[in-house]
């Protein structure tokens, strides 16, 4: 039996700026633009109880919480703490699949310790070595690792057994579905669905029915199927980070936050082991609300980020309005010699929140 963990840092950006203000520790605080046209990054829990949120407006956000402290996007200072964390998890095995700077699953099956006993000593190494707390879940599969992360959060952990599955999803709420925002809950609960075990009450062909392919994932994922194994990160002909919304995102400007992130990342990997390839292109990908998607890809040698805003302004006009679930950001590699093109590989990544 797989074990699988989910360690996700606790208000990764906020905590580092925390840790670094100490005069901050204990007020509502974010980090991200200082203009009121900017947007938020991230917010700590203090700032969370006053409805601050990732990809917030900071004129809403200081609305809502007018003493607010804002602090400036450190991304150096945040690549080189995610950087820290990465060598504690490759410490204890080389199945490691980074979401993000602040995220990853872990496979652990190898190990004769259990998930829970090794989640316990990855938390408690990070706190000693960056003074950050993390959450984690234990699961038999990366699904349900994720949510598992979520319920004793912060600085918690919490395992999901093999034989306790069934009866954890019975009244799991459909919302902690990793995928299904706002609008599905809403189309779900016109069906009557609330919980896992409302929507298990559907067959396969029905929910193929209604709702495509995202139907056939609905029919697996509310029964904690998910065989999708940890994959390392390993040498490829493109590069890319991608990030689904736990909440679909309608305008262009409320994408900012989520892409500033996702440069960040794309950077961070390209300036390790890939320092020295030489790039051929730019891609941005969204998908939209109704499952359609889109891919922009410019020629470059450089990671410009007016370039990378124009492909997306690009790529949000062709949605002609609709929300967006999910925003890729991506580099093509220049090839020593002549091959067939390949298609972008893009990271699956965990929803903002």
């Amino acid at each position: 039996m797989r074990k699988i963990l989910h360690i996700d840092m606790d208000a990764f950006y906020a905590s580092i700026e925390e840790r670094d203000h100490p005069a901050w520790r204990g007020k509502p605080m974010a980090v991200g633009g200082r203009s009121r046209r900017g947007v938020l990054t991230t917010a700590n829990y203090e700032a969370r109880k006053f409805g601050c949120r990732s990809a917030m407006p900071v004129f809403q956000a200081l609305e809502r919480c007018p003493h607010l402290i804002l602090a400036p996007v450190r991304f150096e200072v945040y690549r080189a703490e995610s950087a820290k964390i990465r060598r504690i998890f490759h410490f204890f095995t080389p199945l490691v699949e980074p979401l993000s700077l602040d995220e990853a699953y872990l496979d652990v099956s190898a190990l004769h310790s259990s998930g829970a006993a090794v989640a316990r000593e990855i938390r408690y190494r990070i706190q000693e070595e960056t003074g950050l707390t993390a959450s984690a879940g234990i699961a038999p599969n990366k699904m349900l690792a994720k949510i598992a992360s979520d319920w004793e959060k912060p600085d918690g952990q919490f395992e999901l057994r093999p034989e306790e599955v069934e009866a954890f999803l019975r009244d799991l709420p459909v919302g902690k579905i990793h995928g299904v925002g706002r609008r599905m809950q809403e189309k779900l609960a016109a069906l009557g669905v609330e919980t896992c075990r409302d929507l298990q009450a559907f067959s396969r062909a029905e929910l193929s029915q209604r709702f495509g392919k995202w139907g056939l994932e609905l029919f697996e994922r509310c029964r904690g199927v998910d065989q999708r194994e940890v994959q390392p990160h390993r040498l490829r002909k493109s590069l890319s980070s991608e990030r689904t919304f736990s909440e679909n995102i309608e305008t262009l400007a409320g994408l900012e936050a989520p892409f500033a992130k996702l440069l960040a990342e794309v950077r961070e990997s390209r300036e390790g082991k890939h320092r020295e390839r030489a790039l051929k292109g730019l891609v941005v990908k969204l998908k939209f609300a109704d499952f359609s998607q889109t891919t922009v890809e410019r020629a470059s040698e450089v990671m410009e980020a007016g370039l990378y805003q124009a492909l997306l302004a690009e790529a949000w006009s062709r949605g002609r309005g609709r929300a967006v679930r999910l925003l890729g950001l991506g580099v093509r590699f220049a090839e020593e010699r002549s091959r067939q093109p390949e298609q972008l590989e893009m990271f699956s990544s965990s929803s903002l929140g």
